[in-house]
């Protein structure tokens, strides 16, 4: 499944498969050979995407800028000594892990927060993802869209009114997005995950695609399996190779197990949702024939009798004439003599 098919395919009015993007971010720690068995390993574990995050510290943030994670996990307070631990790869090494991608078959992504970034990423990718901290970022989100590609954009510690500017705002330069409910918290109890604000952003934003992008402990992955049976279809969950590493975005992350357990999962989930469109199938046919009823006679009915509605019960199976022609059976007359509790047939009478 490539990403750019969502926004052909997607159907609003079914529960569609998820494009599931293993968040890596910074994970790599700066090395390449880190970097690329965090490729192998989400396509291993069967991820659609692999994001990477693009920055500088110095364009990111000021140098005296707090913390928003969990500094019980995280022991750096300052946002721009922490980035400038992890921002060492460029449009050199984002090139050479975009050819990773292709020979792994998972789609390469990484999120821009500069212009320079945004420009050279543009040869790599078939979609643009705009972090939530940008969704006020109204020259960097035009930037952005101009580039014609597809925007996936996280809303979190979002007002809708806020949200509604930037789909506007989009809207303009005419760029399919997709509206990634997110949590800003890292990570994001599960007492605050409000799933349910998917289905808000589903009823306000009609014309986007719904997605989240989830910083909850990975767990057993309920979280991504509710999203998706909420409408969620582009998932987005940050991916480490090893759980227990220190620092800010191992201990919240996913790995390749947990991707196949949920991939497993939602195969057996989608086994249980089936078909969308309702009909009987072919194992219901001899339940149809057994389990509905017929009309049929309380008493012994004599050759030209009229039929009373007194004369009439409606019992199993369905072989005779169904109850709902009740109405036209009373008052027509027994062609042949009836025994009592025997399913009328139509050439019974008259």
């Amino acid at each position: 499944m490539k990403i750019t098919e969502i926004f052909k395919s997607y159907d609003p009015n079914i529960i569609n498969r998820p494009y599931v993007i293993a968040e890596a971010g910074v994970n790599h720690g700066g090395s390449m050979d880190l970097a690329k068995r965090l490729i192998e390993e989400a396509a291993e574990g069967g991820a659609h995407a692999i994001k990477f995050q693009t920055y500088k510290a110095e364009t990111l943030t000021i140098k005296d800028s707090p913390s928003y994670w969990d500094t019980e996990q995280e022991k750096i307070k300052n946002q721009f000594e922490l980035f400038k631990l992890y921002d060492k790869f460029w449009k050199k090494e984002y090139e050479e892990l975009k050819v990773e991608c292709d020979k792994a078959g998972i789609e390469f992504l990484s999120t821009p927060f500069d212009i320079e970034s945004s420009d050279f990423l543009n040869d790599l990718m078939p979609v643009y993802k705009i972090s939530s901290s940008d969704i006020t970022n109204f020259p960097f989100i035009k930037h952005i869209c101009g580039f014609g590609k597809p925007i996936l954009l996280s809303t979190g510690a979002s007002n809708l009114w806020e949200i509604q500017q930037s789909v506007e705002l989009i809207g303009h330069y005419k760029n399919p997005l997709a509206l990634l409910q997110c949590i800003l918290n890292y990570p994001t109890l599960n007492e605050n995950a409000n799933l349910g604000m998917i289905l808000d952003q589903k009823r306000k934003f009609p014309e986007t695609i719904p997605g989240y992008s989830d910083h909850t402990l990975p767990g057993n992955m309920e979280v991504l399996k509710t999203a998706t049976l909420l409408g969620a279809v582009i998932l987005e969950k940050h991916f480490t190779y090893d759980k227990s590493l220190p620092g800010n975005d191992h201990y919240h992350a996913m790995d390749k197990d947990d991707l196949k357990y949920f991939f497993k999962d939602m195969d057996k989930i989608f086994e249980l949702i089936g078909d969308f469109k309702k009909r009987p199938l072919a194992s219901e046919e001899r339940s149809v024939l057994n389990a509905r009823r017929s009309l049929v006679s309380k008493r012994k009915i004599s050759v030209g009798e009229v039929i009373t509605i007194d004369d009439l019960t409606w019992k199993r199976p369905g072989l005779g004439i169904s109850p709902k022609f009740l109405d036209e059976v009373i008052g027509k007359k027994a062609m042949v003599e009836i025994e009592e509790d025997i399913a009328l047939q139509w050439n019974m009478l008259d």
